[in-house]
């Protein structure tokens, strides 16, 4: 999800702004307020690597495999054999903005749930006019994000575990009144968080089951757990909670993961934008610290900080520590108490994916969502206990997190954001403030500038991770990096890119790796580089690459990638957040591609499915048997206001609701046969 939400987006589009217009800092730990790291932009070593690309070819080791949510074949041990693998044969759609969801002939769609659906038995039906507080902690969240599938009984019944990420006050109510209206702040608040819901499938079609009892709604007001070092540090006590263990609810909870013992990980990303007065606090250091991960100055969009202390940093000065976290959650258990594990690190947390290393430990990669933020990985201590599912519910509270720095000569390295890193001596006072204060530790270790680093995911197929670069549009501006105002391979870069990245070894415990460029999106028929020898440092924001492949006429448009999935084949399917910003690929809206990752098709990319307007797709999420692809509509129709001007879906009503969507190819079969 891109850096705002629909009150952050009034004025320009979001990706259209730089750190310094969305008022966010970037102090080192001791440097002077407005001062920014000198870390090396990813961008520099692209600029220098380029002609140097060369594809891994052959064999992948085995990889251990977490509990997924596909059933793997084999990777391929040559091209003839590989080429046979990625499956595809469905008719790409073209383009669109048209206000509907599209996909290709031969699938059937489906509205699964949508805002307001009542969870509960006790619950009404949703009402947009007659919308309280009570009702919405009973009903489905708003703006929907993250999708996982947990399977509880063959391939007839599963749990989805949803994310609500955020609300737009304007398109909820007639008359929104933030600061004014206590009752739209508590409703908005409700509308935060997650939600758990058993799902069926009777002949070809998927239904939720009202009241059934796994449903659960966790909102911006759960009491949570906090785990792991930095729980009971004086930066996470409040007078609320005077230990530091314990705090109310998660919000702006975007992408997030699943665990090989059955877990859900959701991802707290763009936190700041609910606390308020930074500027008013009274402690430099905090303050500083505050402004490094964007805190609002003044008063916030959604202006809760009017009826909450907790919001408004002047009163409250630790709060936001409390916030920017992987929450786990178990989805089985409606009881289960969600727990902040703070040893993932605090940042703007895209995802937060999933395996296990050659020897069963647990690995977790995530991206930091921000315009030259980092890479992440966490190694856990102790290792996976596949025979005693509870044995495994403290594994992220111990081990090591790594940030990467990527090399001219396509390798790079994990650097450890621990007490015992030389460049760490003395900066912090232990483990706990380096990981409330991570984005700081990154920056004083020389960590790899990133373009928006959002969905990192294994394929659990061929083994490598694939990273997404959503975009970065203020690469034309921003100087401060070193060496960002000389070539680039896209300056500026509006429509992303995907790197793919191998560890040493094939062991996801490595700390070495190597890297190269997957994709670099956008319009394949402006300018298209089949071949490593044409990725001259300096390209235009207009070149792009897709794997090699050659055939412009063939390939889709694409821009922002953002969520990523891999089927049982190990193609590549992305979800967008930002096409209708994208001139060179003709604005349309957002939308879902696939691209093969191995054979002779590798690079081919095919539009599978188009949103409605005004909003992003997120997800995807495969069934087990990859017959069913969920994906959640958010944002439909965003900033159109009530009634909506931009959209009427999915109801053809004044007031737009986000949606989770299920698509099934008629007669069945895989999805994208």
């Amino acid at each position: 999800m891109s850096e705002g939400n629909m009150l952050d987006r009034r004025d320009a589009a979001i990706d259209g702004l730089d750190d310094e217009a969305l008022g966010i800092d970037r102090p080192g730990l001791h440097a002077a307020p407005g001062e920014r790291p000198q870390n090396e932009s990813f961008t520099d070593i692209v600029s220098r690597n380029m002609a140097r690309r060369s594809f891994l070819k052959g064999a992948a080791a085995a990889v251990p495999v977490l509990m997924t949510t596909a059933t793997f074949a084999p990777f391929a041990s040559n091209e003839a054999e590989a080429a046979t693998l990625d499956g595809l044969a469905f008719e790409p759609i073209k383009p669109s903005t048209a206000d509907k969801v599209i996909v290709p002939k031969g699938y059937r769609q489906r509205a699964l749930i949508k805002w307001g659906d009542p969870l509960f038995d006790d619950v009404a039906p949703f009402n947009a006019n007659a919308q309280t507080p009570e009702k919405q902690r009973g009903q489905f969240g708003y703006n929907c994000d993250f999708v996982g599938y947990f399977p509880l009984a063959g391939e007839r019944r599963a749990l989805l575990c949803v994310n609500h990420e955020y609300t737009s006050g304007e398109d909820m109510f007639r008359s929104y009144q933030p600061g004014r209206n206590k009752n739209q702040a508590d409703i908005e608040i409700a509308a935060h968080g997650g939600s758990v819901v058993e799902i069926r499938l009777e002949g070809e079609v998927w239904s939720y089951i009202r009241g059934s009892k796994y449903n659960r709604r966790i909102t911006g007001e759960t009491e949570m757990e906090i785990t792991g070092p930095a729980a009971g540090h004086d930066l996470m006590k409040t007078s609320a909670d005077k230990n530091g263990t314990k705090v109310l609810g998660m919000l702006n909870n975007c992408s997030g993961g699943k665990t090989p013992w059955g877990t859900w990980l959701t991802c707290e990303e763009n936190f700041n934008q609910y606390f308020a007065n930074n500027d008013q606090n009274p402690d430099a250091e905090l303050k500083a610290a505050h402004q490094r991960y964007g805190v609002t100055g003044g008063a916030s969009g959604r202006a809760w900080e009017a009826f909450y202390d907790r919001f408004d940093v002047a009163k409250e000065p630790n709060e936001p520590n409390r916030f920017g976290w992987v929450v786990e959650i178990d989805p089985f258990d409606p009881t289960f108490v969600p727990k902040k594990r703070t040893m993932l690190g605090r940042a703007k947390h895209e995802a937060a994916t999933c395996i296990l290393s050659k020897d069963s430990r647990v690995v977790v990669y995530t991206g930091d969502d921000q315009q030259f933020d980092y890479v992440y990985k966490f190694i856990s201590k102790g290792r996976y206990n596949p025979g005693n599912r509870r044995d495994n519910f403290d594994l992220l509270d111990t081990g090591t997190l790594y940030v990467a720095k990527f090399h001219d000569d396509n390798t790079g390295e994990w650097i450890p954001l621990t007490m015992t890193n030389p460049a760490l001596k003395g900066k912090f006072d232990s483990q706990g403030e380096i990981l409330i204060k991570t984005r700081l530790a990154a920056d004083l270790v020389g960590a790899t500038a990133m373009d928006r680093p959002e969905d990192c995911q294994p394929n659990p197929v061929n083994g490598k991770v694939y990273l997404t670069m959503t975009n970065n549009t203020a690469r034309t501006s921003i100087v401060p990096d070193a060496g960002s105002a000389k070539a680039n391979p896209r300056v500026p870069n509006p429509s992303g890119h995907i790197i793919e990245l191998s560890e040493d070894r094939d062991d996801h415990a490595a700390t070495r790796f190597k890297w190269e460029i997957f994709l670099l999106c956008g319009n394949p028929t402006i300018d298209l580089k089949t071949s490593a020898e044409q990725l001259e440092p300096g390209l235009a924001s207009t070149a792009t690459f897709f794997a090699g492949y050659a055939d412009a006429d063939k390939l889709g448009k694409v821009g922002a990638p953002d969520n990523i999935a891999f089927d049982s084949k190990g193609n590549l399917w992305i979800a967008t957040d930002g096409q209708p910003s994208n001139a060179d690929i003709g604005r349309p809206n957002d939308a879902m591609h696939v691209v093969p990752t191995e054979g002779k098709n590798r690079g081919y990319l095919r539009q599978f499915l188009s949103g409605p307007r005004g909003c992003e797709v997120c997800g995807p999420e495969f069934s087990t048997d990859d017959r069913t692809v969920f994906c959640a509509i958010q944002h439909p129709g965003e900033g159109g206001g009530v009634p909506n001007t931009i959209s009427t879906w999915p109801d053809r009503k004044p007031v737009v609701r986000p949606t989770v969507m299920a698509i099934r190819k008629i007669g069945g079969g895989r999805i994208g046969t």
